[in-house]
């Protein structure tokens, strides 16, 4: 779910396009026989009717304002957690094959897979406590003048889809993602911006820096060309030409090539470019934003062995050895700063869909509830009007139950768990022949307080990183094409970076192609807090993300946009037609990390890291998402919850 690592050294070469890859039936399909899963379900009429009456009423993805982890879905959580409330609970008389709690990406590809292999009858139940489904794979919506305007509120993209492998790629496949496909269809207006002549920038805000500039030009002119116009100090400028430059000192010469690369995943960036590189403080400055994007956290956090990886500047005079390019290689996503950087640009380029992963999300959901989404390809999902109201009716095999949020799992002795839920503030308990948990590792506890205490401290030992992508929909982006730029990085600023919204044609759905029509840009922000360790940034940044209102939000938002771009003829109060900010207090799963974990936990996929521990299954309870792979992408998440099938159907 990653925003692209920007860095000041040239941009990779796009990958190449691929032509797909051969379509294959990665599981048996044959039917299991669920043990105690020959479990009726006796829906009650006026439950159920209050259910289709909520869901029929609202189109989530057309809500702005504050949302993500938006007000009213992590409030029972709070109250379970922090004051130990307690609910009284009636039971519905609903029970399932399977009941699993979260409708990401790795709950809904749970139900996949379980229905898949269970056989055509199997009754499965999602609950989740958002009011839409998908997760962080949030897709926000905009109707401007008759025509729909898409972006992501959380996970972006297909990151190196090459190595999504047999599961992850065969249910991409399996759903109806065709990568050529894809490819052949985005060609056309891939160099949209490129051909306007917009490059990439950087502001440098007054408080940081002592005054507003933005500068166009990061990576395409040479670079004292670009740092001439900049306002960082004559030694600021000297340092950073050094550091960039070809021919630079080795700043480690004690060391030998394998202890320098030892050395550096000890040491944060900041401390190397400080005590090492001798830099002018105010280059940290310039650099801190740069891992926030994949971290959430400035380089005070971040290794300088993963700087190194990643190809930020200063490491060119000193002979260290390259990463064996299999480190890693069965682990999901790209293992950034941990691994041979240059495996994960090997294969087929990112996907993007306009709305990020949430097309993902829809195709499963196409597939597990038949007639809530009209079509049969990637395309038209795009654009298909989903039907919420379809989602939770009594005549489904599968069905999604949203602003639900589980407040207990009792995994049950020889006979069906029961799982309990608040919904409007009162609880409500189905009965399951298996459980799995795709929600995040911490509220498991919780959840399920009869799990070995070795176990559940390993659920709760990592703390999510938290951030917020924000989506604002601009009548047109002339001030965009008039400073020349199509992504602003912003060091100093409260969003580190805007940038207009990925070009794609896709079935129906179009990027807007001229500065002139309405556009949807993306802004990013990730708060921490400098000092503390990794985990105690993050949870400073929660507390933050959770305290702001969204009228501090868009205040920051319209204040931003105007000091960039009002030079170039911006002006908030005509070209904003609508904002959301998708706040995200628990958002990327937690990565491990040499400064403040043991440095084996990083470098290698052994079973003595937490993760490990944490994701054991419980009788006819799993674990799946992100979080049990120690991995914040979405192949992930879809392995995850692969295994997680696979352990309850094996459970007696």
């Amino acid at each position: 779910m990653y925003t692209r690592l920007q860095t000041m050294t040239p941009t990779r070469k796009a990958r190449r396009s691929g032509d797909g890859i051969s379509r294959r039936d990665f599981l048996s399909g044959i039917p299991v026989a669920l043990t105690g899963a020959a479990l009726a379900c006796r829906d009650v009429p006026a439950f159920q009717r209050e259910i289709e009456r909520e869901s029929t009423a609202a189109y989530p993805p057309l809500r702005t304002g504050m949302r993500g982890s938006h007000p009213g879905s992590f409030e029972v959580a709070h109250e379970l957690v922090q004051e130990g409330r307690e609910w009284t609970a009636t039971e519905t008389g609903e029970a399932y094959d399977l009941v699993v709690v979260g409708a990401g990406i790795s709950g809904l590809a749970a139900a996949h897979y379980f229905s898949k292999q269970a056989g055509p009858d199997a009754r499965v139940l999602l609950l989740d406590n958002h009011d839409d489904f998908g997760g962080h794979a949030k897709r926000n919506e905009f109707r401007l003048d008759g025509r729909t305007y898409l972006m992501s509120g959380g996970t972006l993209y297909v990151e190196a889809p090459s190595q999504y492998g047999d599961i992850a790629g065969g249910l991409l496949e399996e759903i109806g993602i065709d990568r050529g496909r894809y490819y052949e269809s985005v060609a056309s207006v891939a160099d949209t911006y490129e051909n306007l002549g917009l490059e990439q920038g950087m502001f440098f805000d007054r408080e940081t820096f002592g005054t507003d500039v933005l500068v166009a030009g990061v990576g395409s002119r040479p670079f004292a060309e670009f740092l001439a116009d900049t306002p960082l100090s004559e030694a600021v400028r000297a340092d950073l030409i050094r550091l960039h430059g070809e021919e630079q000192p080795d700043y480690l010469p004690d060391l030998s090539p394998g202890g320098k690369k030892a050395y550096l995943a000890t040491i944060s960036y900041r401390d190397f470019l400080l005590e090492h590189a001798k830099c002018d403080p105010g280059v940290i400055r310039f650099f801190d934003h740069r891992p926030k994007s994949i971290y959430c956290t400035g380089i005070d956090a971040y290794p300088a062995r993963y700087a190194w990886e990643e190809g930020l500047p200063g490491f060119s005079g000193m002979e260290i050895p390259e990463t064996p390019p299999d480190l890693l290689a069965d682990e999901p996503g790209g293992q950034h700063g941990r691994e041979n950087q240059a495996r994960a640009y090997e294969g087929d380029p990112d996907v993007y869909f306009p709305d990020g992963n949430a097309t993902i999300a829809r195709l499963l959901v196409r597939g597990l509830v038949p007639g809530s989404v009209p079509g049969s390809t990637m395309e038209d999902v795009v654009t298909a009007p989903l039907d919420y109201g379809m989602l939770d009716r009594a005549g489904n095999r599968t069905r999604i139950r949203l602003s639900s949020t589980v407040i207990r799992v009792e995994p049950g002795q020889g006979g069906p768990a029961r799982v309990t839920y608040v919904r409007d503030d009162r609880g409500h308990t189905v009965t399951a022949g298996r459980v799995i948990l795709a929600c995040w590792h911490n509220i498991v506890p919780h959840l399920v307080p009869e799990l070995p205490e070795s176990q559940r401290d390993a659920l709760t030992w990592p703390v999510k990183s938290p951030l917020q992508y924000t989506s604002v929909l601009l009548r047109n982006w002339r001030a965009f094409a008039e400073a020349g730029v199509s992504y602003i990085e912003a060091p100093g600023g409260y969003h580190t970076s805007v940038g207009l919204a990925e070009q794609l044609s896709l079935g129906d759905y179009r990027t807007s192609t001229s500065p002139d029509e309405p556009l949807v840009i993306s802004m990013y922000r990730y708060p921490c807090e400098p000092g503390l360790s990794r985990r105690e940034q993050h949870r400073a940044g929660r507390m933050e993300l959770l305290r702001t209102t969204f009228e501090t939000v868009e205040a920051n938002i319209r204040d931003q946009l105007n000091r960039m771009l009002g030079p170039s003829g911006f002006d908030d109060q005509r070209d904003i037609a609508a904002i959301t900010a998708n706040r995200w207090p628990h958002g990327y799963t937690y990565t491990y990390n040499p400064l403040f974990d043991p440095p084996e936990w990083a470098f290698e996929a052994g079973d003595d890291r937490p993760v490990v521990t944490a994701r054991q299954p419980f009788g006819r309870v799993a674990i799946a998402g992100a979080d049990a792979a120690a991995s914040p992408h979405t192949d992930a998440a879809i392995r995850e919850a692969h295994r997680a099938v696979k352990e309850v159907l094996a459970a007696d």
